[in-house]
């Protein structure tokens, strides 16, 4: 899609921002049923040859460093506000990261934890100081997303320093990143492009049998129904 169909996209996401802002949280993500939430969360049962039938491609970003097992999900370029992490904590490790494209954008996110299908899906929150309107999604308002451990943000002691280094590595990207904010430590950060650009994005975990996370996946609402192609897209 290109022209107004994607600038009203992403005036609606925008807007929709702006009218949830003011709702009650919700206390729990067991209040919501994820695959009601997203429609893309069957993608992951798809064989190669659907996912190519479905014009869906994956790309490989690199593999995340989680030292603390405590992700946060953000816009690099926005500053002043908090960052939150996630509420589920992972096992602390190295894990692959991987983008889903379609129609030339990144449609998806993917953090890897295990391999299989999972079990079951769980709207991802976030871990806040105080309640807020935004505590299953995150805001995007450059066009731009990153994954990264919490101790990025200790990692220099001055913030706008980290900061700067966010700018600089978002500014320079080419869709899909990862890059280490100090030479010699093994401590990265994740970028990617969203979708058709700024709004509101939700996470799904998708949790094994024992409800262990398989995956984390960050919709970024270019699919609808698990299908790339643009003639299954509503105008």
């Amino acid at each position: 899609m290109s022209g107004w169909p994607d600038t009203l996209r992403r005036l609606f996401r925008r807007g929709r921002a702006w009218l949830f802002s003011d709702l009650p949280v919700v206390a729990s993500p067991a209040d919501w049923d994820a695959s009601e939430v997203s429609s893309n969360l069957g993608v992951f049962a798809l064989s190669e040859a659907e996912m190519a039938e479905r014009k869906i491609t994956i790309a490989t970003v690199g593999e995340l460093e989680l030292p603390t097992g405590e992700i946060i999900a953000c816009d690099p370029l926005i500053t002043g506000l908090e960052r939150p992490v996630f509420s589920r904590r992972v096992r602390p490790g190295r894990y692959p990261v991987t983008v889903l494209e379609s129609q030339g954008r990144v449609a998806a996110a993917v953090l890897r934890f295990g391999s299989g299908l999972p079990a079951r899906w769980e709207l991802a929150t976030f871990a806040r100081d105080r309640p807020s309107a935004y505590e299953f999604e995150f805001i995007v308002d450059d066009a731009v997303a990153s994954l990264m451990d919490k101790s990025v943000l200790t990692l220099m002691t001055d913030l706008e320093e980290l900061d700067d280094y966010l700018a600089d590595v978002a500014c320079s990207l080419d869709r899909f990143g990862m890059d280490h904010p100090i030479d010699g430590n093994p401590l990265n950060v994740a970028m990617f492009d969203t979708g058709f650009g700024d709004g509101t994005y939700k996470s799904f975990w998708g949790l094994d049998t024992a409800g262990e996370p398989l995956l984390l996946m960050t919709d970024f609402e270019v699919l609808e129904n698990a299908d790339g192609r643009e003639s299954n897209q509503a105008n």
